[in-house]
């Protein structure tokens, strides 16, 4: 590991050189790569309390979901801009608690994707976010804790009670993993949280393995009150 950071440290002046680095909210110059301007750093809002209407754990978001946020997950799921992952595990990691001294630490179990859709993509957004939040000293990444059974449709295009329904017995334990997660503080990782149904189904499958406590992480958050913002 050691190794590769300073191979990395030695060529970032030559992708810099080639890749000039640009903000990837807006496009701006900016002086390291994966890095936002002032003015889109400017522009996120940081929610003031864990708790959302409709959910019985608590939610740690590093962002609302407005224009700039909403730009930095397009970019990083769809753009092919994996380097993200860095940048908005960082800001999640800033709002979730340190792990308690003398306690095991919590495990950082992401949203699975269905196979097809992980084929599709080429990556799993949650398990990056967990698996950058691990070397942020904020837990251990279970990236195959849980599993996407059944092929559900996209949900954005669903109305609340049609996303609790397409979900229903779609998210499940992996073999092995009740186990690993028995007694252990979980915290459940996704980029964006909106109505809440998929981190619903995620949560009923890890509460069937009795842990210690369970949270929810998550770059950015979909509150009614901003409406400016869409998925």
């Amino acid at each position: 590991m050691a190794v590769a950071q300073q191979l990395a440290r030695q060529l970032a002046p030559l992708v810099d050189l080639i890749y000039p680095p640009r903000c990837p909210s807006c496009g701006a110059a900016v002086a390291a790569q994966a890095g936002l301007c002032s003015e889109c750093w400017s522009t996120l809002e940081v929610p003031e309390h864990a708790e959302v209407a409709g959910h019985a754990v608590p939610v740690y978001a590093a962002t609302y979901y407005n224009e700039t946020s909403r730009k930095l997950v397009l970019a990083y799921k769809h753009g092919g801009r994996i380097a993200l992952a860095g940048l908005l595990a960082r800001l999640m990691a800033a709002r979730l608690p340190e792990p308690e001294a003398g306690r095991a630490p919590p495990l950082l179990v992401p949203v699975p994707l269905h196979r097809w859709r992980l084929w599709s993509r080429g990556f799993n957004q949650a398990a990056m976010l967990a698996q950058a939040q691990q070397k942020q000293g904020k837990g251990e990444a279970a990236v195959a804790a849980l599993v996407r059974f059944r092929r559900t449709p996209n949900l954005g295009r669903l109305g609340r009670e049609a996303r609790e329904r397409v979900l229903t017995g779609a998210i499940r334990l992996s073999p092995g993993a009740a186990a690993r997660i028995r007694g252990r503080d979980v915290v459940l990782v996704d980029d964006v949280l909106t109505s809440g149904a998929t981190s619903r189904a995620c949560l009923a499958a890890i509460a069937a393995a009795a842990p210690s406590s369970i949270a929810v992480a998550c770059f950015a958050r979909v509150e009614e009150d901003h409406k400016h913002a869409h998925r």
